[in-house]
């Protein structure tokens, strides 16, 4: 799995316990967006900060397990639909 923080917007204080939870490829937003699932996370000011990318669904699947392990919760849980380019966004709650 690839990861990228966004320009300009600020990790929160639970990040670090993402990057020693999850095995993640630093990369390019560019190269991470192409992946074929996506799981945005947000930050204290309710900004997407950080862009998960997956090939697998085994794959995205953990990463979503992990970070609900975290305590964070998905807003797209209960929706089919995929918002601002993501299959999953998380934030805490």
């Amino acid at each position: 799995m690839k990861t990228a923080l966004l320009d300009g917007k600020k990790p929160p204080h639970f990040d670090k316990h993402i990057i020693g939870n999850i095995l993640l490829d630093v990369a390019p937003a560019d190269e991470v967006r192409k992946e074929k699932m996506l799981i945005g996370v947000r930050n204290d000011a309710g900004e997407i900060y950080r862009l998960i990318g997956a090939t697998k669904v085994n794959s995205f699947m953990n990463a979503v397990e992990e970070l609900f392990d975290l305590g964070l919760v998905d807003e797209l849980q209960d929706t089919e639909e995929p918002r601002d380019g993501c299959d999953a966004i998380f934030s805490e709650p």
